[in-house]
């Protein structure tokens, strides 16, 4: 079920303006916009990531993820197939590139 929470949200005159000749119904269109917004900063969080991995990223990395996987407690083999990823490599400057290239 889904549930709303009523905010106040203080505009200038111009962009209600802006608002009110696109949509009537003001609430979508600013929920819609706030959607749209909070989508491109989760992708561009990703992005940053993906350009600058956390350091512990890196020592898994080198590593590799078959040394890893070997590391860790017995018991939980089939948790991890390691057949079944697209093979990877990082490289400075550029990130994750595919290791057949």
């Amino acid at each position: 079920m889904n549930s709303t929470e009523r905010v106040t949200v203080t505009l200038s005159v111009e962009l209600v303006k802006d608002i009110d000749r696109f949509e009537r119904n003001r609430s979508r269109f600013i929920a819609a916009a706030v959607e749209h917004e909070l989508v491109r900063r989760r992708r561009d969080g990703l992005l940053r990531s993906l350009k600058n991995p956390h350091p512990d990223a890196i020592e898994l990395v080198d590593t590799g993820f078959a040394d890893w996987s070997a590391s860790l407690p017995a018991g939980d083999d089939d948790l991890v197939d390691v057949n079944a990823g697209k093979p990877v490599r990082w490289v400075e400057g550029q990130g994750w590139v595919d290791e057949s290239a």
